[in-house]
């Protein structure tokens, strides 16, 4: 797709242990793409959300910090590991398919870039990411635990982030201005990650307490259902 995917490819082989280790591997992301690349719009923002939660755990500001930070991790694991996967030309689930696919189409706004990895990242890989959390903490994912209440905190810092990625990258790919007036701002205005979530978190509960069988029918139900977001959030604009 762009002549720089094997530097990405090697970028995002290693597995990562650390928050600082997912720093570093979304910096390397965001200096190897071009401007012209709607994976670096995601990742920009993907960047400074982890910036600020690393900034928010070096100062104390959660109650479970260790939990927190293992959250940040095995999230982070599902972005690289997907991207990883399509440019090694294996598969990956098909919210993700649906904006790799499109990196280099002009008639697409960066936020629509931005947003459609949020909406695959959060509603996709979030559930399994606190399941693999609490696996990993011997904790239970559950309203009302201190993980939750630390997961929940979080929510005022990426609603900013996510307000004022809005305005900054209201701009066509390469970034020239987009038309006066558009459908993509009555899209993006819909989107509110604080309500994602706390879905998230639900579907999280259930993956908990469902036998696998059923485990594995809602992870596809939930994709099938994130990919029809994302091809929406991803339509070009005239």
């Amino acid at each position: 797709m762009f002549s720089y995917d094997s530097a990405l490819t090697e970028a995002v082989r290693s597995d990562v242990h650390s928050i600082a280790d997912v720093l570093h591997t979304l910096r390397a992301i965001d200096a190897a793409c071009i401007d012209t690349d709607g994976l670096k719009w995601f990742n920009w923002l993907y960047l400074q959300v982890t910036e600020a939660v690393e900034a928010r755990v070096s100062a104390g500001g959660f109650s479970s910090v260790p939990w927190l930070s293992e959250l940040d991790v095995q999230f982070a694991r599902l972005y690289f590991n997907a991207l990883h996967s399509v440019l090694t030309g294996g598969s990956c689930p098909g919210c993700w398919s649906v904006m790799f696919g499109c990196r280099s189409d002009n008639r697409v706004a960066r936020i629509q870039f931005a947003l459609a990895g949020v909406n695959a990242h959060i509603n996709r890989d979030l559930p399994d990411a606190i399941v693999a959390t609490c696996r990993a903490t011997h904790t239970v994912p559950s309203h009302g635990t201190p993980q939750y209440a630390d997961y929940t905190s979080v929510n005022a810092t990426l609603d900013t982030l996510i307000e004022t990625a809005k305005k900054t990258l209201l701009v066509r790919l390469p970034g020239d201005p987009l038309p006066a007036a558009s459908r993509l701002e009555d899209v993006i205005g819909a989107w509110k990650i604080s309500a994602a979530r706390e879905t998230a978190w639900d579907n999280a509960e259930a993956l908990w307490n469902l036998p696998p069988l059923l485990g594995e029918n809602l992870k596809r139900s939930i994709d099938g259902f994130t990919t029809v977001v994302g091809k929406t959030l991803l339509v070009p604009v005239p």
